[in-house]
């Protein structure tokens, strides 16, 4: 009688485990790390906002939560980005605390998902760096509202006096068309989020192996380039 319970109880807790929650003996443990992964993801915003120390600490946004996906599933990283969120409202006001949820809570639930299901480098960089473009413009968007004015056209505006500038210095009589000059802003946005999303990898794959929670292995060209063994 008690081996048939025992086996239906693990039975249970494996399924548990496989819908992304935690068995109920284990709940204890993933609160704390899933709080503890959270207040860090927020420190880290915190820190890099009041002391900015160029790109390296925006490299670590959405790893915690990231982390809290490998190691303990689906809800408690949506939790954990949550938690953030809140965190941040309390400490920084709401508009940053969205700020870092779009798109960095939801980019860390994103590569943990991807990483956990073993996805490759390409196709995570990929849909990470279209989070990260929405959350450029969701970030324009919010900004406009909160000054009651278009950020876009009027960054649109200087950058094409840049440009004209530019060309007339070079000599060039030719004027670069308002269409022309936005496709070439998106594309840099897109080329900055594909160089952020992969040196995010990179530490990704160099810390979180030594955590224990290894991430998919990177191209073989990555591979011969941090001469990184398997």
């Amino acid at each position: 009688m008690s081996d048939s319970f025992d086996h239906e109880k693990i039975t249970a807790d494996e399924y548990t485990k496989a819908q992304g929650v935690e068995p109920k003996s284990k709940a204890p443990i993933a609160m704390v790390e899933t709080a503890f992964l959270a207040s860090t993801a927020s420190l880290i915003f915190l820190i890099n906002y009041y002391f900015p120390i160029g790109p390296l600490l925006r490299i670590f946004f959405p790893i915690p939560i990231a982390l809290v996906y490998l190691r303990r599933g689906n809800r408690a990283s949506w939790m954990a980005a949550l938690v953030s969120g809140l965190l941040l409202s309390v400490l920084m006001g709401p508009t940053r605390s969205i700020l870092f949820f779009i798109p960095f809570g939801l980019m860390g639930v994103q590569l943990g998902a991807l990483w956990r299901r073993g996805n490759g480098w390409l196709f995570s960089i990929s849909t990470g760096t279209i989070i990260g473009t929405l959350g450029f413009f969701f970030k324009y968007w919010l900004a406009s509202f909160l000054v009651g004015e278009d950020l876009w056209v009027y960054a649109m505006s200087v950058i094409t006096e840049w440009i004209d500038w530019g060309f007339v210095k070079l000599g060039l009589l030719t004027q670069p068309s308002l269409g022309m000059i936005q496709a070439l802003a998106l594309l840099m946005i897109i080329i900055n989020n594909l160089v952020y999303l992969f040196v995010v990898h990179l530490a990704a794959l160099l810390m979180l192996d030594r955590l224990g929670n290894p991430i998919p292995r990177p191209p073989h060209w990555v591979q011969v380039m941090l001469d990184y063994e398997e």
